[in-house]
């Protein structure tokens, strides 16, 4: 038999759900992003397991008051995190398999012999995804504690869809629920009822998978939390086409009379692209939204905070007005920009939520009616080093004209690392940078844009971890409006956590006023 967790013992599920931190403007503070994908393991993909402890023991030796994840969704096609299976489901590749021979629902000889992929730099997904589910499909079959399921499923309202949207999937050969049969796609009651009676075991292999993630992740964000660490969560501002939210509240979506999209999310060109941007993700029927309360919004956020203790909200802009792109077109170039919810969902969300603490995506085409949104939402912004010194850019984005409510990167997921960018970026934003810092060496730039970052006045400053290993654009995490096989790929090195740079990335710390003013435990 299976030895139980304790909270198997108990007979209950970790909680989901619970108020927000309460609000309070960021300390001077630094932390570090990383997404699990990229932490070390032996399984292929970092997971939620001794190596995520010993990362959060590693940011606090180091002096790190904040850690920046990515979205944690399932994912599918590309392995993006931004497009997900789910707004409100964990990623099965982030299960730590360790964990699940502790608790002994694995061997490890179910373990050993698998090749995860050929390098230990590189997320193979192609690997994780033939393998991590035939072992979890093991686990589940030694899994004796229904009850929790139950419990579990009860909890987590999300999961009544999700469980079941994904159970279809399955049978269908993982086709888009917009290419089901009319009867499933439209969720037409026979239908629905027959496909749950049918599939009911693949449903509860779903509950277990979702139920091992979110036990371990509120394992990993308490021991954080008990060290001083906060964790900051990742939302993309829309869902997937292809996901349980999508298919199972039609009526959110705009969508036409066979579930398909009107129109698309995405962005105008701009200099960085001519074509713009087609990420092709439907978009919210807003008129809809309002009429609930935007019900479906303060849930989703209800939710976020119980997984992380500050939320980014992506493409914040999107909120006060949001280009739309015909469903069909090959490009970005043909879009309208319409009204979004603007001070009605920010009003929502602090009544329902008040203290939240969410910082705001507010990068790209911004206007006074994003900032004026922005100022009523009391969020702080985001402001990206790189951007500041680039040549193309319209504006002053100088740091010595940041406030202190911002929170500020030398680059994101979405940006190349800081020697990858002194390589390939004009060479006049490359000069302008090196003057503005008063260097004369491209070898000087990462080590002096971290400085820069954590000696300006914005109060949160947040550090990709490839730009304090100095590390080039191999190690990107992801290159926007591409789906490549080097995106969402890149993993640190267990060596990196080394003591000597952590005593670097504290007395850096410490010498801009970053440190903890309390231990870390």
């Amino acid at each position: 038999m299976a030895r139980e967790s304790s909270a198997q013992q108990s007979g209950t599920a970790p909680q989901q759900g619970g108020t927000a931190p309460q609000q309070g403007a960021f300390p001077r503070a630094a932390g570090v992003l990383l997404h699990i994908s990229s932490l070390p393991s032996p399984y292929g993909i970092g997971s939620l397991g001794n190596t995520a402890h010993q990362w959060v023991d590693f940011l606090c030796e180091a002096g790190q008051s904040f850690w920046q994840v990515l979205p944690l969704g399932p994912t599918g096609f590309g392995d993006s995190p931004y497009q997900s299976f789910s707004a409100f489901a964990g990623n099965p590749f982030f299960i730590d398999l360790d964990d699940l021979v502790a608790e002994g629902l694995l061997e490890q000889k179910d373990l050993a012999g698998v090749k995860w992929g050929r390098s230990s730099k590189w997320v193979d997904y192609g690997a994780v995804y033939r393998f991590r589910e035939p072992i979890l499909r093991k686990a589940f079959s030694r899994f004796t504690a229904g009850g929790v399921l139950e419990g579990f499923a009860a909890q987590n309202t999300w999961f009544a869809d999700y469980g079941l949207y994904m159970a279809i999937k399955n049978a269908q050969g993982n086709k888009p629920w917009t290419e089901w049969d009319r009867p499933l796609r439209m969720r037409e009651p026979e239908a629905m009822a027959r496909a749950q009676a049918e599939l009911a075991e693949d449903i509860w292999y779903h509950a277990f998978v979702q139920y091992q993630f979110h036990r371990q992740w509120m394992a990993l964000r308490a021991y954080a939390n008990a060290k001083g660490l906060q964790i900051i969560g990742d939302i993309p501002i829309y869902v997937s086409l292809d996901s349980a939210d999508a298919w199972a509240d039609h009526n959110l979506f705009q969508l036409d009379e066979n579930a398909l999209p009107i129109e698309v999310a995405g962005c105008p060109p701009d200099s960085f692209s001519a074509d713009g941007q087609l990420w092709g993700n439907p978009l919210y029927d807003w008129a809809s939204m309002a009429k609930t309360g935007y019900r479906w919004w303060k849930h989703r956020l209800e939710n976020s905070f119980a997984l992380y203790d500050v939320l980014r909200i992506d493409h914040f802009r999107g909120l006060e007005s949001y280009y739309a792109i015909p469903y069909g077109a090959g490009t970005a170039k043909h879009g309208q920009w319409r009204p979004g919810p603007g001070l009605g969902l920010i009003h929502a969300i602090h009544a329902h939520l008040p203290g939240a603490r969410i910082i705001a995506e507010d990068l790209g085409f911004l206007t006074d009616e994003v900032r004026q949104l922005l100022a009523a939402s009391g969020y702080p912004g985001m402001k990206v080093l790189q951007f500041a010194f680039d040549s193309r850019e319209i504006g002053d984005y100088s740091p010595h004209t940041y406030e202190a409510d911002t929170v500020v990167y030398p680059g994101t997921h979405d940006n190349d690392t800081v020697k990858g960018w002194s390589r390939t970026a004009p060479r006049a934003s490359v000069s302008q940078a090196m003057e503005y810092m008063g260097i004369r060496r491209n070898a000087e730039l990462p080590g002096s844009m971290i400085r820069l970052a954590m000696q300006c006045k914005a109060n949160l400053a947040i550090i990709a971890m490839q730009d304090w290993l100095g590390l080039g654009s191999k190690t990107r995490i992801n290159t926007p409006s591409t789906v490549g096989k080097n995106n969402w790929r890149w993993r640190l090195r267990k060596s990196a956590m080394d003591g000597q740079r952590a005593a670097t990335m504290a007395r850096t710390a410490l010498l801009y006023g970053r440190c903890p003013k309390t231990g870390n435990g």
